[in-house]
């Protein structure tokens, strides 16, 4: 692979992560802002759900757009749009105000998301698709794993609000990366200029294609379980095990690691073994990790702990794996392939983590569940002959 220069590098896992930040930046505080905003904290979890729902359905429309105007200004437009929602955000007085302004944010990290996706798939492909994808997951790990810690610390110090000017601190300071580093990846020679009706047949031809829908719903079930695992390990680590909130950040923290080893081992073991190989042993370590959250329940923290360590490990392997064999082979639509990747992985998020936090029992017990499921349906959807699932290089 040729070499990616690192700022370049570093820039489009901070726009992919950007979605995972504005989310479990939240995680610890949740509570105290729902009794700040007068909602129960039942109703928080829209804070979440309507989040990922957004981010879902906006992909659709971000990645079409880019194709056709370019990368450049659906990121920086995107970029804009999401430091509205976290002003707005900031400023709520109530739990609808906040919803609004969690909307705007979710439309926005979606064209980040997406088009850093699809920036990637401008450059590269193949093999080096699949290097450069696991470089961007072993950086952008440290947002999900370090967010909380730093939600726990900014809430302590300075109250929930703060949280959001972080937030908008980080959209700007992105817009000014992306212009300057990245900038546009897609000649105008290369762009699409669709109408609605064709942009709707390619997502039939996409959702028709067997080389995008298995590993797609492979990844997309796997990023699923893992968003459960951030809304929900939270409330075990806290009622379970008693975690305080710099406790439950200090633990997201220290299963960074796990996926930092993950998304170096993944290139290696594609270019060893293949990559529809790796996505499905990807799929294996994480249903094995919730099996064992399942049945070693009773082993304590250092059980659960030790399972969460097998289901993120899997998933490390299996989310690069899986995004660069869906997107290989689509370079000409590459924007609106990323973008129902997007969709079906924010939309599994958001069906996995309500099923996570509404299964009757113990919390714990339906986490495991939902791990064990995740890298099942994983397994079942990557399960494809070799010929059909293989990375193309040319």
């Amino acid at each position: 692979m040729s070499a990616v220069p690192r700022p370049w590098l570093l820039t489009l896992a901070a726009l992919s992560a950007l979605g995972t930040l504005s989310t479990n930046i939240l995680l610890p505080s949740l509570p105290v802002m729902a009794h700040a905003l007068g909602a129960s904290e039942a109703a928080m979890t829209a804070v979440l759900s309507l989040f990922l729902g957004v981010f879902a359905l906006a992909q659709l429309i971000v990645g079409p757009l880019s194709d056709r105007v370019g990368r450049r200004p659906v990121v920086l437009g995107g970029l804009v749009v999401f430091v509205a929602g976290s002003a707005v955000c900031a400023l709520a007085v109530d739990l609808p105000w906040l919803l609004a302004g969690r909307a705007l944010q979710a439309v926005g990290v979606a064209a980040a998301s997406v088009l850093a996706r699809a920036a990637a798939r401008d450059r590269f492909e193949g093999q080096q698709l699949a290097a450069l994808l696991g470089r961007i997951m072993v950086v952008m790990a440290a947002a999900p794993g370090f967010s909380p810690l730093l939600g726990g610390l900014v809430q302590a110090a300075w109250g929930w609000r703060a949280l959001f000017t972080v937030l908008i601190v980080a959209g700007l300071a992105l817009a000014a990366a992306y212009a300057g580093i990245v900038g546009e990846t897609l000649p105008a020679e290369r762009r699409r200029h669709q109408p609605v009706s064709t942009l709707a047949r390619g997502y039939v031809v996409l959702l028709s294609d067997a080389r995008f829908m298995r590993p797609a719903l492979a990844t997309a079930a796997i990023l699923g379980a893992l968003f459960a695992f951030f809304g929900t390990a939270p409330l075990v680590l806290a009622r379970s095990f008693g975690f305080s909130a710099l406790q439950v950040g200090l633990f997201f923290a220290a299963t960074v690691f796990i996926v930092f080893a993950a998304g170096q081992t993944a290139p290696r073991w594609a270019a060893r073994w293949g990559a529809s190989r790796v996505l499905r042993l990807g799929a294996v370590f994480a249903a094995a990790g919730g099996l064992a959250m399942l049945m070693g329940s009773a082993a304590g923290l250092v059980g659960f702990a030790a399972a969460a360590c097998v289901f993120l490990f899997g998933m490390g392997l299996a989310s690069p794996t899986g995004t660069a064999l869906a997107l290989t082979p689509f370079a000409a639509q590459a924007g609106q392939a990323s973008a129902l990747l997007g969709f079906l992985q924010m939309a599994a998020a958001a069906l996995l983590t309500t099923t996570a936090v509404t299964l009757p029992g113990a919390r714990l017990d339906a986490l495991a569940i939902v791990l064990a499921g995740g890298g099942l349906l994983a397994l079942l959807a990557g399960a494809a002959k070799p010929a059909a699932m293989a990375v193309r290089t040319s």
